[in-house]
This record gives structure tokens, sequence and C-alpha cells, in this order.
């Protein structure tokens, strides 16, 4: 990662984390509506919402205020790749509520590990107040969704044995 070096790039930066965010527990609440999970599917639907209000209020925040683009693609959770690709459908079909949990809970930590570096790395004063306000909200998330994957099983393979004659 590049040092964040202004208080505009980092807005930029947390708007594209929050667009993706929202846009993948969206994702993640449709599949498990599709399950008929619907308790998790809530709580997808409720994250997304989160993460889409954090979005709509830093671009509130930032209005009048020229950001630097940043690639759409660059906190992709999923890879890569585009969404429409085959990779990505089939994570979805395979995907159960532990490991939705699982991947959100990486992609959590993963923005807040983004936050801790921009406030570690920085010397400006607005710009280390404002990484820390994104690394709290973060953690608030993670440790949301913590909670959530303890009470969600792991699911078990089954064991089938095939012998050969």
């Amino acid at each position: 990662m590049s040092r964040i070096a202004s208080v505009p790039e980092l807005y930029a930066h947390a708007i594209a984390i929050e667009r993706e965010a929202a846009e993948r527990y969206t994702e993640l609440a449709v599949r498990m509506h599709d399950e008929g999970r619907e308790d998790l599917a809530r709580m997808f639907d409720m994250l997304a919402l989160l993460e889409g209000g954090h979005r709509d209020a830093l671009l509130a925040r930032t209005a009048g205020v020229l950001l630097p683009a940043i690639p759409r693609g660059r906190y992709r959770w999923l890879g890569d790749v585009a969404p429409e690709t085959a990779a990505h459908d089939l994570v979805m079909r395979l995907l159960t509520p532990h490991n939705a949990l699982a991947i959100a809970l990486q992609a959590e930590r993963r923005a807040q590990a983004f936050f801790e570096g921009v406030f570690a790395t920085c010397h400006d004063p607005a710009l280390r107040a404002l990484a820390r306000e994104m690394v709290a909200e973060e953690q608030e998330h993670a440790e949301l969704i913590e909670r959530l994957l303890e009470n969600t099983p792991e699911p078990q393979l089954a064991s089938t044995v095939i012998f050969a004659k």
C-alpha cells in the first residue's frame, strides 16, 4: 500500500471500501435468503445498510471536495476478476453461512488494518483523527461479525467411503 498523504485521499479509499462492503453484504443477504437462512439474511441486510450508510455519510462529508479516483475493483472481496465470472458464481454457490461470515470478518479486518496503517504512518492531525474514526467503525463491524460467527456452526462435510472392487 502506498502511503495515504491527505484527507481527500483517505476519504476516497474509505468510500471505495464502504461501497464494496455494502455490495458484498447485499449479495450475501440474497444468498442467505435463497437458502432460507432468514436470520443471517437479515443480519447481512443490516450490515449492507450500515455500510451503505457509512458510504453515504462519507459522500455527504466530501460534497464539493475533489477526491482522487480509486479503481472500482481495488477492494474486491473475492478476487480481482469481474463479478460475472464463473469463479465468483462457484464461490457463491458453495458458500455456507459460516464461510460467508468468515469472508466478511476477513474483509472487515483488512479494512481495519488499512486504516490502522494510515493512522500509524501519517503525521497530519486531521488525517490521524479521521483514520482513528474509521478504525473504530471497522472494529465495531468485526466484533459484531465475530459474535455471529461464534454462534454459527461450521459445516461438517459428509464423509462417504467408496471402496473399489
